[in-house]
């Protein structure tokens, strides 16, 4: 395992080499997640590209730290890595929140950012009424409490059987998340809005979603891309909100298109 103090926080990131030359591929996970969604992804890219993933601060076996968080923070957690590692221009490809990560990297670093790819995220998400409620419910019940209902638009009726063990897997890496972390998460989600940086993007992007996704629905996803100048739109047919679980061939020939192209 691989851990940095970054920002006055431990952050657990891995890196997976590639020959001298090759792309680098960092992902960045969506809440209530750690960087384990990827597996399936990653496992085919090995090899083709150097990678790089983390738990963003409040997951997985990274710190809390002080909440709740601003986007900022995770944008500058983010910063912090990839200067840690001597990483620029690299393809961040990132998922719901991850994706505003992203969105906030570029902001802030062009000379990290060779190009984007925006999976079932947007410049905003949600309202605060909504995320206020979020933020009262897990504080006072927990995350489970709202597990059915988070799970219900994570993930298509066929994946979410009861005879499933990666879907009961996926339950238990949700509820099982700090709620300090998932908490000051949700705030910062509340509070940020890149609709206006969504325009500047001037880098190659792409704009990925699951048909059946449930929290950041196709249509939120295409007028994302009808902000970003040139941006590239993609369903992906019999997946949710996390197509890395549901449809990760079909996320990864997206994944290696995009990228091709990027030389042309």
């Amino acid at each position: 395992m691989q851990f940095a103090l970054l920002n006055g926080v431990t952050i657990h990131y891995q890196t997976i080499g590639a020959p001298a030359g090759k792309p680098v591929l960092v992902f960045a996970n969506s809440l209530g997640c750690d960087f384990r969604i990827w597996r399936d992804v990653i496992v085919r890219l090995a090899g083709d590209y150097a990678i790089v993933t983390y738990d963003k601060r409040g997951h997985g076996l990274s710190d809390i730290g002080e909440t709740p968080y601003s986007m900022d923070d995770h944008v500058s957690d983010l910063e912090a890595l990839l200067d840690h590692l001597q990483v620029k221009q690299a393809i961040i490809c990132g998922l719901s929140v991850g994706g505003m990560i992203a969105q906030g990297l570029y902001a802030r670093r062009k000379d990290l950012v060779r190009a984007l790819i925006l999976c079932d995220t947007a410049p905003k998400i949600g309202d605060a009424t909504s995320w206020n409620a979020r933020i009262e419910t897990v504080e006072q019940d927990g995350i489970a409490a709202l597990a059915d209902g988070i799970l219900e638009r994570w993930f298509t009726p066929d994946f979410r059987r009861d005879d499933n063990p990666e879907f009961a897997g996926y339950r238990n890496m949700l509820t099982r998340s700090p709620v300090a972390g998932y908490a000051g998460t949700c705030a910062a989600l509340r509070d940020c809005d890149y609709t206006n940086e969504a325009k500047q993007i001037g880098v190659p992007t792409l704009c990925v979603v699951g048909d059946r996704d449930g929290s950041t629905p196709p249509e939120l996803v295409l007028a994302m891309a009808k902000l970003i100048p040139a941006a590239r739109y993609e369903v992906i047919g019999g997946a949710g909100h996390l197509p890395c679980i549901e449809q990760p061939e079909t996320l990864v020939a997206m994944i290696r298109a995009f990228i091709s192209g990027l030389s042309d």
